[in-house]
């Protein structure tokens, strides 16, 4: 069912969720968008996977290097204030080279993320 009144949120007040060891995230979901904070401790990594949703990556804070194509051979570090677009089904990997705070936007939104089903992610 479609929203039909704004919604006001505060990052803090959100529920941080623990993926996994080294990743914490955030989730704020409309009818088609998705915008997400995620929390990547030095050395996390996000493996290699694609999806049908299209994403922006907006690094706040750290550094997270990306490849990206089925043989990762197009390289991308992605610093404080850079974004990076993915386009929908293009496969990438990704490593926070340092403590990392990432905005990611998708759309439509994971459903994946919100079912947590995300099992790519879950990994130690």
């Amino acid at each position: 069912m479609a929203q039909t009144q704004t919604q006001f949120y505060r990052w803090e007040d959100m529920p941080k969720e623990r993926v996994s060891d080294s990743l914490q995230r955030r989730l704020i979901t409309g009818d088609r968008m998705m915008l997400t904070h995620v929390y990547l401790d030095k050395g996390s990594v996000v493996p290699q996977h694609s999806h049908e949703n299209e994403q922006l990556t907006y690094v706040l804070e750290g550094a997270l290097h990306f490849w990206i194509g089925e043989d990762g051979s197009e390289e991308v570090t992605v610093r404080a204030g850079e974004v990076l677009v993915i386009p929908s089904n293009v496969l990438h990997k990704a490593e926070a080279l340092e403590d990392t705070l990432d905005v990611d936007v998708f759309s439509p939104p994971r459903q994946d993320w919100l079912d947590k089903t995300d099992d790519y992610l879950r990994q130690k």
